[in-house]
């Protein structure tokens, strides 16, 4: 037997038992919008050539453009197609743009978390101090949006063994590392489960353009094929999740903001047909989903899953 994460259970795709989304809806789609804040000179970050050594000032003010060009124009490209997106952010961006943060917050916008910083990975860290990464950024989101977040993304999508667990302890209720499916997963932690909502590694822009190469059309086009090609598969009678992925200093260029506005003004043409929704709508709905629907580990109680945090 090779070693197991035994988080969750093996099911196939065909044989799962079939639900659907508000108004019938066979595809849920939401934006996960990445606000991220880089420190100047030192940490990890993506790079659009390879960097020289530190201060790396072509990557770094690349990144911050995002922040203070892109991310605004993203956001009225959502307005103009009056789409909702869930905001994986950054606990630094309250120091460092916020009102940007503000300005998702006034759209209604959900914000989950993704730590403090994209320079910084939280797998690296022994489990104390990881789990002080989750405090100190979960209580900066509490503190700014009134509320806690309910929904986590890793920095880098990097987790130890133990992230899932002090996930779900520190009360966060979906995370959206794992990107193992087509459709929401019960996870196993030792506070009770914690889903696992589907988060894209390939209509990404950053493993698209920047890894891959791949150009603006090149994106737009996997998104509308992406949209098309699971509306088909959905005649299955499963219900599925189709995450975009975009990150402001990379889509928000001006030549991909143009291709990237078709592609979302083909996907918004579905609504109705779509459920264009959040990351933390997909998780209440899925919540509330008699136990056995949804496949990935046994449900437990909602008293037994506060007993056992």
């Amino acid at each position: 037997m090779l070693p197991s994460h035994d988080r969750y259970d093996h099911a196939d795709w065909r044989g799962r038992a079939p639900y659907a989304w508000p108004g019938g809806a066979r595809l849920a789609v939401y934006l996960g919008v990445n606000l991220e804040h880089f420190a100047f000179g030192e940490g990890l970050g993506a790079e659009l050539a390879p960097g020289g050594p530190q201060p790396d000032v072509l990557n770094y003010a690349w990144r911050d453009y995002g922040n203070r060009v892109g991310a605004w124009r993203l956001l009225d490209l959502l307005d103009e197609l009056a789409l909702p997106a869930t905001v994986l952010l950054n606990s630094a961006m309250y120091g460092h743009a916020p009102a940007l943060v503000a300005a998702h917050r006034a759209r209604g916008d959900e914000i989950a978390g993704h730590g403090r910083t994209n320079s910084e990975r939280q797998s690296t860290l022994p489990e104390a101090e990881e789990r002080a990464l989750i405090a100190e950024a979960t209580a900066a989101i509490a503190a700014a949006e009134g509320r806690a977040p309910r929904g986590w993304l890793s920095p880098w999508i990097a987790e130890s063994r133990a992230t899932p667990d002090l996930l779900r302890e520190a009360g966060y209720a979906y995370t959206l590392n794992w990107c193992a499916d087509d459709a929401p997963v019960w996870m196993r932690t030792r506070g009770g489960p914690l889903l696992a909502v589907p988060y894209p590694q390939e209509v990404n822009d950053i493993p698209a353009i920047v890894a891959r190469k791949d150009g603006a059309e090149d994106f737009a086009r996997m998104i509308v094929d992406d949209l098309e090609e699971r509306l088909r598969q959905t005649r299955d009678g499963l219900a599925q999740v189709m995450g975009i992925a975009l990150h402001p200093y990379i889509i928000g260029q001006p030549y991909r903001m143009r291709a990237l506005r078709h592609a979302l003004a083909r996907v918004a043409a579905e609504r109705g047909r779509v459920w264009i929704t959040t990351a933390g709508a997909i998780h209440d709905h899925v919540a509330a989903l008699p136990a056995g629907i949804v496949p990935g580990c046994p449900r437990v109680a909602p008293a037994t899953m506060e007993d056992a945090a």
